[in-house]
């Protein structure tokens, strides 16, 4: 199974920096996480509170992230993510993150997600409709 891929386009702020006057890494987690949860709603139209109204939610359960070059103040920057699969006990997400001027990718690697029914702060399957809706 394929699915589609989305692109979600920001610039490095000022809180972003680091003392080595680049993007501190944990910045790169906060850039998926940002583009995620706007393409959630833009791109796939099933945001992430339509999730919680049914009394689930998204946790993180494992990353990977390839740091491949630095990112720095007013740099413009893409964040491309793709469902690689998706299933009853969660998804994982790709992402490359790319300098717009440079075309050269700063970072990338994918993020593993479960679902968890809110309630109870648990595991939770990812209902069928869910899944048929992500297969775009």
């Amino acid at each position: 199974m394929s699915y589609s891929t989305f692109e979600t386009e920001h610039r490095v702020r000022p809180d972003d920096i680091d003392m080595f006057q680049h993007v501190h890494n944990s910045k790169y987690f906060d850039y998926v996480l940002a583009a995620r949860y706007e393409q959630m709603d833009t791109c796939y139209g099933m945001a992430m509170e339509e999730f919680m109204k049914r009394g689930f939610g998204w946790v993180v359960r494992a990353v990977y992230m390839d740091y491949k070059r630095a990112l720095v103040m007013g740099d413009y920057f893409l964040v491309r993510t793709g469902i690689d699969s998706i299933n009853d006990k969660g998804c994982r997400v790709s992402f490359t993150i790319t300098n717009k001027a440079t075309k050269k990718v700063c970072c990338d690697g994918y993020f593993d997600y479960v679902m968890i029914d809110m309630a109870n702060g648990r595991g939770a399957k990812v209902p069928n409709d869910v899944i048929e809706h992500y297969q775009i």
